[in-house]
């Protein structure tokens, strides 16, 4: 399927020299995305995108919040994001091993950033995606106790450090 038009930029008809665009994203845009770690979200990313002779040089900025299920209880969690990037695009052959350096074929005129923005948005997500100390469904928590063992439990909550929220 071939993602929605606003999320091209045809960088080819741009002249030399830097860029801005934004991206304003909401649910629809999580939505339709197949086992996507976001249920739905806002979030505002501004792109600043430099075209130079043999590259073009993106930097991401994204704020916004979104909502993810708790890694403890399952139960959506609201989540901040605050975070910037930095994608080098150049033109070749040859491929790169470093993830923020893409290689475009020379002939190349346009760039999708519907899948970009998406890994960035998920790339600025916590490791783990939890409530804050008393905010998970303490029905389930307590489901999940009747499972486990108690010492697995305690070592699990007492890996649980207050900067990991």
């Amino acid at each position: 399927m071939r993602p929605p038009r606003p999320y091209t930029i045809p960088f080819l008809g741009l002249k030399y020299g830097r860029h801005s665009f934004s991206y304003d994203i909401g649910n629809a845009f999580f939505e339709e995305r197949d086992y996507s770690l976001i249920e739905k979200g806002e979030v505002c990313v501004a792109l600043e995108l430099e075209r130079k002779e043999t590259m073009l040089i993106a930097d991401f900025s994204i704020g916004g919040c979104v909502h993810a299920s708790c890694d403890r209880c399952s139960v959506p969690v609201e989540v901040p994001l605050a975070s910037s990037y930095r994608i080098i695009y150049k033109f070749g052959f040859e491929d790169s091993g470093d993830e923020s350096l893409i290689v475009l074929h020379p002939d190349a005129y346009e760039i999708e950033m519907y899948d970009t923005l998406y890994e960035l948005i998920t790339c600025s997500l916590p490791g783990r995606l939890m409530h804050q100390t008393g905010g998970c469904n303490e029905d389930v928590l307590q489901l999940l106790s009747n499972y486990s063992d108690e010492d697995e439990e305690d070592a699990f909550l007492e890996g649980e450090d207050e900067e990991d929220y």
